[in-house]
């Protein structure tokens, strides 16, 4: 089992940034990829970006690709998602997951945090 925990999350105005973290619990935090996922009202989950158990590969989806850096530190059993030049439409609730691999869907992330809302405001 794993249990991850999000913060971070808050309102901004348009253009501001915001640094969401995800902290880990349970298993070994290296042994899993994980990923950031976002759910806006009324919209299905979206996967945003994800990084590998070491780090040295990241994953983004093309609407953040650019703007959002995602990274981890295994020794502090963290992941992070640095979202820069934030625009309304990325208003939703973020979550982080876990899975076995990188580069896998949805169904395949194992392991679920609560999800932490961010709101940008026009």
């Amino acid at each position: 089992q794993v249990q991850l925990v999000e913060s971070g999350g808050g309102l901004v105005q348009a253009g501001g940034s915001l640094r969401l973290s995800c902290a880990a619990s349970g298993r070994t935090f290296s042994s899993f990829a994980m990923g950031w996922f976002r759910q806006a009202p009324g919209k299905e989950r979206e996967f945003a970006a994800a990084i590998s158990r070491s780090g040295g590969r990241t994953s983004y989806a093309d609407s953040v690709k650019g703007r959002f850096t995602v990274s981890r530190d295994n020794a502090k059993n963290t992941v992070y998602l640095q979202m820069n030049s934030l625009k309304p439409e990325d208003t939703a609730v973020y979550y982080c997951a876990a899975a076995m691999s990188l580069d896998v869907p949805r169904y395949r992330y194992d392991y679920w945090g609560q999800g932490t809302q961010v709101t940008v405001s026009s």
